[in-house]
């Protein structure tokens, strides 16, 4: 079992459900998945930036991507219905403490000009938190040779807090490196 993992399950949980005022240790909330998006954009026609993305997602998570495609049709920006517009990855158990692990310890603090996650962004009001980051390059696994061009991407955290601030006491005690608040 993942070193994450088990301190969720000895440390965490308990405190959090102290800290929550949770009388049953299954309303404490939880990690569910996380899903890693990268999209293409203006790459759509382009075969090359399709592969290129899912050879990203695969050495960042270690899981084969799937291909996103487009629902409808949108004339403006020249894509058809089933046209390939991004790649997608959904990590649960293991791989999602692993990855989960290796982003807070290692991707995060390198960050260019880092002085925390604002805790007030990124929440969605159900209690899931979608982190967006401008370069992929951030990540140890991606070499600096191996890119030709920087893509974004989006991870969102999925858990099962009722609201935000549940959501927010879960992530600041699995280590996410949020801003304080100056009250």
């Amino acid at each position: 079992m993942n070193k994450l993992a088990e301190q969720y399950k000895k440390e965490i949980r308990p405190s959090l459900q102290k800290e929550l005022g949770l009388d049953n240790v299954m309303a404490v909330p939880k990690l569910d998945k996380i899903v890693i998006n990268i999209g293409i954009g203006k790459a759509t026609q382009d075969k090359q930036w399709i592969e290129l993305s899912k050879s990203i997602l695969e050495r960042i998570t270690g899981q084969k991507p799937m291909a996103t495609k487009a629902r409808k049709s949108i004339s403006n920006f020249k894509v058809r219905e089933g046209m390939v517009v991004g790649s997608k990855v959904t990590l649960r158990g293991e791989r999602m403490y692993d990855f989960l692990y290796r982003l807070v310890n290692s991707t995060i603090p390198r960050f260019r000009d880092f002085y925390g996650l604002e805790p007030k962004r990124g929440f969605d009001g159900n209690g899931n938190y979608t982190l967006g980051l401008k370069e992929h390059i951030v990540f140890p696994e991606i070499g600096m040779d191996d890119v030709e061009k920087v893509h974004g991407l989006e991870v969102t955290i999925v858990t099962s807090a009722k609201d935000n601030q549940q959501a927010l006491a879960l992530l600041r005690a699995l280590g996410f490196p949020f801003k304080k608040n100056k009250k």
